[in-house]
C-alpha cells in the first residue's frame, strides 16, 4: 500500500500524504518519546521527521520498508534535537493514584496503572534503551529492522536489546515497589 502512495505523491498528488501521516504518526511520537522524553518535543520530532520524509521521498529507493526508512528519519532527528537543545532528562516520580471506588471497571484501571507503569519506566531507561524495546515490542520491528532504523550493528542491536529488558525489569521493579509504599 506504501508503494502506491509513494507514487501518487512523487507524481504531485500532494494529498496522498495524509495516507503517511494516519498511518504512521502515532508509532512515529511514540518512537520519538522514547527518546526526548517530553511530549511536546515528540510532536516537534514527529512533524520534523514528515516535513523531512516529505521532502526526501525522492530518496526512498525501496531497499527497505517504507516504515524503517521513516522510522530512522524520526530517530535521527529526534537524537538531533536532543543533542542540539542540550537537553537534560530527568527522572520520572511516579505520583500516587487515586484509589477506585467501582468494583467494575476495576480491571480497566489494573491495565491503564499497568500500562501507565510500562510507559513510566520506558520513561526512566536511556533513549537507545527505550526505543530499542519500543521498535522490537510494541511495533514488532525485527532485529534486522531495529539495526537498519537505528544504524546500529547487528551484534550492538542485540546487546542494547538484552541492557534494555534487563534495566526495564529493574526499573519496572522499583516501580513497583515505590507504588506499593504509596498505594
Amino acid at each position: 500500500m506504501d508503494e502506491i502512495y509513494i507514487r501518487k505523491v512523487l507524481s504531485g498528488d500532494v494529498e496522498s500524504y495524509r495516507y503517511f501521516i494516519k498511518t504512521y504518526q502515532d508509532m512515529a511520537f511514540s518512537v520519538a518519546l522514547s527518546i526526548v522524553k517530553q511530549e511536546h518535543l515528540a510532536e516537534d520530532v514527529v512533524q520534523d521527521a514528515f516535513i523531512k520524509c516529505y521532502q526526501s521521498l525522492t530518496s526512498f529507493k525501496g531497499k527497505s520498508k517504507f516504515s524503517t526508512w521513516f522510522y530512522r528519519i524520526v530517530v535521527h532527528i529526534a537524537f538531533n534535537s536532543i543533542r542540539y537543545k542540550k537537553l537534560t532528562l530527568i527522572d520520572f516520580d511516579l505520583t500516587d493514584h487515586d484509589q477506585a471506588y467501582d468494583v467494575s471497571i476495576l480491571d480497566e484501571i489494573i491495565d491503564n496503572e499497568r500500562k501507565e507503569m510500562i510507559n513510566d519506566a520506558l520513561a526512566i531507561l536511556s533513549p537507545k534503551e527505550s526505543v530499542a524495546l519500543r521498535l522490537f515490542y510494541l511495533e514488532e520491528q525485527s532485529m534486522e529492522e531495529i539495526q537498519e532504523i537505528m544504524g546500529w550493528t547487528l551484534a550492538n542491536t542485540k546487546v542494547i536489546l538484552h541492557r534494555a529488558r534487563k534495566n526495564m525489569q529493574l526499573v519496572l521493579s522499583q516501580l513497583i515497589k515505590k507504588s506499593e509504599y504509596h498505594g
